[in-house]
């Protein structure tokens, strides 16, 4: 398997690692570490026996059971437990995930959109956030931030965070609308002032669009919510098709996983 992790893994009992596409068993457009399984709209079947195959090959990895989550691109944080890892299904809907248990991998599942792990000091609280750009503006990242502070009884200040793989700016071409859910003001002739992280592009056809920084847009944002130490963020998902699934460059694809656990 290939992977990435973060400098401070292994630290305080602490496991963390984003998957790549490599390691597992899945064919054809999935090939080969897919750890979602179908059906869905954008996701056609894989077959099943192998994303459980890859599941289990994640789970020795990482010395822990990772408990998958229902994602909607919100900003809603679950608290796991050890009764999660007996749920047939993903145990809620929801788009991140803190624990104070050990052996429970907190997990979020990312094909382009940003992953997100947190550690708290001493390895006493871990978390993990899917953070697109609706759950980013939503305020996702925020309100895990708060949810590990609350478990593991420490400040903003003392958390320990990783970006994982994500779309590039050079890749993320997106509206007006992406714009405005991050509250940038319009002018009285309707254009966009285009902020820090978005850099305007216009069009042939005269359409305005503006590339984003989405792994940027989540500094800004850790670093208003309080947390000083964060790293990552710089591989691209759209741009390195050998290593990443991206779901904006081939539609039907795997998903990867980046997943943080308490060691048992």
């Amino acid at each position: 398997m290939d992977w990435l992790a973060p400098g401070w893994t292994g630290e305080d009992g602490v496991r963390a690692l984003m998957t790549t596409r490599h390691g597992g068993v899945s064919a054809g457009p999935y090939e080969s570490l897919n750890l979602r399984a179908g059906p869905t709209p954008d996701l056609p079947d894989d077959v099943p026996a192998a994303v459980e195959e890859n599941r289990r090959r994640l789970a020795r990895v990482l010395g822990a059971r990772p408990v998958y989550l229902e994602q909607v691109h919100g900003a809603d944080v679950v608290r796991l437990t050890a009764a999660h890892l007996h749920a047939a299904r993903p145990a809620v809907r929801a788009d991140a995930a803190v624990t104070t248990e050990a052996g429970v991998g907190c997990t979020v599942l990312v094909a382009d959109c940003l992953p997100v792990l947190m550690c708290a000091p001493g390895g006493t609280a871990v978390g993990a956030a899917h953070a697109g750009w609706r759950g980013l503006a939503a305020g996702v990242l925020e309100r895990t931030v708060e949810a590990l502070c609350i478990a593991a009884g420490c400040q903003p200040y003392q958390v320990r965070v990783w970006m994982g793989a994500c779309i590039g700016p050079q890749a993320f071409e997106v509206g007006a609308d992406v714009l405005q859910a991050f509250g940038v003001p319009r002018t009285d002739g309707g254009s966009e002032v285009a902020p820090r992280h978005f850099e305007p592009r216009l069009r042939p056809d005269g359409q305005m669009r503006w590339r984003a920084d989405l792994a940027g847009l989540a500094r800004d944002r850790l670093r208003a919510a309080g947390v000083v130490e964060h790293s990552g963020g710089q591989w691209c998902t759209v741009s390195d098709p050998k290593r990443f699934f991206s779901y904006r460059r081939d539609r039907v694809t795997g998903r990867m996983a980046a997943v943080i656990a308490r060691a048992l």
